[in-house]
């Protein structure tokens, strides 16, 4: 099984985001262990859906964030990157308000893929979504 790299941290990973869809969304890494990571947004007007309910997409992108950047931390020695093979959800409740956590582990840690799956919990600690992605290591 592959080590969390020390070269990649809460800050270099926070500082990477700056301008990007996880910095718009305000993602939040929380935690970064060895096979997991933890990450939270705080759900605002803008990122609910037209419905006023929690857009799939800003679920999907705390997830996916999650898992992407637990991959990067993840990487085999030699490796420059990686990118999204597969990715599938499945949302069961919503949330109006307050902030939502994902909690990414790791399923395989292999030299050419990595299987992570994250779950996305409400303020008061119901699962809300399951997320599964596949992620291809680039050298």
């Amino acid at each position: 099984m592959s080590k969390l790299r020390a070269d990649w941290t809460i800050e270099t990973l926070t500082e990477r985001q700056r301008g990007t869809l996880p910095d718009l969304l305000g993602v939040r890494v929380l935690a970064l262990e060895e096979g997991s990571l933890t990450a939270e947004l705080t759900v605002r007007k803008e990122l609910l859906a037209p419905n006023g309910f929690l857009h799939a997409a800003t679920v999907i992108g705390l997830a996916d964030t999650s898992c992407g950047y637990a991959c990067l931390a993840h990487l085999p020695q030699g490796a420059r990157s990686f990118t999204t093979i597969e990715l599938k959800s499945n949302f069961l409740g919503t949330c109006l308000e307050g902030t939502i956590r994902a909690v990414a582990t790791a399923v395989h840690l292999g030299r050419t893929t990595q299987v992570w799956d994250a779950t996305v919990f409400d303020p008061n600690g119901k699962t809300i979504a399951l997320f599964r992605c596949t992620q291809m290591v680039l050298v």
